[in-house]
C-alpha cells in the first residue's frame, strides 16, 4: 500500500467515526464524492466537484456535494480555502507532516503550493516572541504568474 493510499484510509476512518458520532450513514453517493474528492486537484470549488460527481452519476444534487465536503471539512479531512475569488474552495488536509502554502495569481486565479522551511521556521519564531503557541497557520500570497506576466508584456 502506498503512502497516499494509507492516508486515503486514515481520511476515509477519520470520516467514518465521525459520521458514526453524529448518526449519518453511508451511502453510495456520499461515498462517490469522497472518492472523486480524493482524485481531483486540491483546491476544488463544490461546482468543479460536482461536474466530476455528475460524470460518474448525474442524479447528484449539489446539496448532497456541499453536504459531503462540509462533512469532510468537520472532520479534518478537507479544509475550506478563500482565495479571494468569490469561491470556497476545498483541499485534501496536510497528513501532518507535511504543511503547504499557497501562491495564487490574481489574473488567471491558478494557485500554486509551496513549502519553506525558512518560512515556518520563522513564523514559530514570531509566535515564540509574542508569547503565542501557535496551533495552525495560513500563508497566502497574492501576485501575478509567470504566464500572467509574460502574457502582459507581449500585449
Amino acid at each position: 500500500m502506498t503512502d497516499t493510499e494509507r492516508n486515503f484510509e486514515h481520511f476515509r476512518a477519520l470520516l467514518a467515526a465521525h459520521m458514526a458520532k453524529k448518526g449519518l450513514r453511508s451511502t453510495d453517493q456520499r461515498r462517490l464524492i469522497v472518492d472523486t474528492f480524493f482524485g481531483v486537484p486540491n483546491h476544488v470549488s463544490i461546482e468543479e466537484l460536482l461536474a466530476e460527481v455528475r460524470k460518474k452519476d448525474a442524479k447528484v444534487g449539489y446539496a448532497t456535494v456541499y453536504r459531503t465536503l462540509k462533512l469532510l471539512a468537520e472532520c479534518d479531512v478537507a479544509h475550506e480555502r478563500r482565495f479571494g475569488d468569490g469561491l470556497t474552495r476545498y483541499e485534501l488536509a496536510d497528513d501532518g507532516h507535511a504543511h503547504h502554502d499557497h501562491l495564487i495569481c490574481v489574473e488567471c486565479e491558478t494557485i500554486v503550493e509551496f513549502e519553506e522551511p525558512r518560512v515556518e521556521a520563522l513564523q514559530e519564531e514570531i509566535a515564540k516572541a509574542h508569547g503565542y503557541l501557535l496551533r495552525s497557520h495560513k500563508h497566502e500570497m497574492y501576485g501575478v504568474c509567470p504566464s500572467c506576466q509574460a502574457k502582459g508584456r507581449r500585449s
